[in-house]
């Protein structure tokens, strides 16, 4: 049983304004192997939701199939989950979305449950906006089927069996941001400083929020030669800014010269403070997004940080025009509201 979290906790932690503490975000002991980056995405999961102060039961946490979608099991276990069949989960996210428009979706795929079986459900979830952070740990592999590359991995990348990768990688940033999608964002899992925030960000943001995050596969591709290693990341790395995700009605604070700050104002109030480094880059406009992702692939970097944001956004509740009340909170008079409407609903079609 040793998957199993003691349940001790020092009585002095510290609370967030729930009156909760950090361990009642938790979830199960990971079973991933040790050293994975998919642990720390969930610790900066754990962490954002606590300092976002979400009621956990007011969360639901969605996932496909694959090494990154076992990870729910190990964060928010207070929460809402669904794992889902193997490239399925934006389905099931727009189906409970459109029950429940008042939980908070947490969608967690990978690579090969995105980027292959998962394609054209990912396409179709962007364009529809629909209210969800959606979360990539993306290694360039096939972990559960000991280490085959994946549509992610890079052209000339080599494998843990020695073999060069031939084929030009899925970009899933690049595209998220060409289908549509209002906030894009890339990160690295070893990079807590920077994923933390943009979580956060992206969990405050009314529509589709995607977020690419590199995550090594210590097992099967962690080796010299890989794109995704941890010592390739580490040496490739070019951040848009230093990003800070400050919540509304709390003091906003900067150490920042005068003239550095890119503030971008949310649907909620809420403010992303940007310290914008990359030069003749906008997130707030798309071909400059893009332009900026590619720019750095083409000199062999991996471009982190918030890449993209539509402040103007409909999500799919505000584009069909459902109802604001939860479909199970409906009552018999709503649903069937009698005899006479009916008619006048049958007349304006005649």
């Amino acid at each position: 049983m040793t998957y199993i979290r003691p349940k001790f906790r020092h009585p002095g932690l510290p609370k967030n304004e729930l009156g909760y503490t950090l361990s009642q975000y938790e979830g199960a002991l990971s079973t991933l192997c040790a050293g994975c980056g998919h642990d720390s995405i969930s610790a900066a999961i754990i962490q954002s939701a606590y300092e976002l102060n979400i009621q956990p039961h007011m969360l639901a946490k969605l996932s496909g199939i694959g090494c990154s979608s076992k990870t729910p099991t190990y964060f928010l276990s207070n929460s809402h989950g669904f794992n889902s069949v193997h490239g399925r989960m934006p389905s099931v996210a727009t189906g409970a979305n459109l029950a429940n428009r008042e939980l908070t979706y947490f969608g967690v795929s990978g690579d090969g449950d995105t980027a292959s079986i998962g394609m054209g459900q990912f396409v179709h979830v962007i364009r529809r906006n629909l209210n969800m952070t959606y979360i990539v740990m993306n290694n360039g592999c096939y972990g559960l089927t000991k280490g085959q590359d994946s549509a992610t991995a890079d052209a000339g990348s080599k494998n843990k069996s020695g073999n060069i990768n031939l084929f030009e990688a899925i970009d899933l940033a690049s595209l998220a941001i060409e289908l549509g999608a209002s906030f894009v964002a890339q990160s690295f899992s070893g990079d807590k400083m920077q994923l933390v925030p943009l979580i956060k960000a992206a969990m405050a943001h009314p529509g589709f929020a995607f977020i690419n995050v590199i995550s090594p596969c210590v097992t099967f591709n962690n080796n010299v030669g890989s794109t995704k290693s941890y010592d390739y990341v580490r040496e490739h790395i070019e951040a848009t800014g230093t990003t800070d995700f400050v919540p509304l009605m709390k003091e906003i604070t900067t150490n920042y010269d005068e003239g550095t700050i890119k503030g971008v104002k949310m649907h909620d109030g809420s403010d992303l403070q940007l310290h914008k480094l990359a030069k003749e880059w906008n997130p707030e406009d798309k071909i400059s997004a893009i332009n900026a992702v590619k720019t750095a692939a083409a000199q062999h970097e991996i471009l982190t940080g918030l890449l993209y944001i539509d402040r103007n956004t409909k999500d799919l509740h505000d584009l069909i025009k459902t109802s604001d009340t939860p479909l199970n909170k409906l009552k018999k008079e709503d649903l069937c509201p009698g005899n006479d409407t009916l008619k006048d609903i049958n007349a304006g079609l005649r």
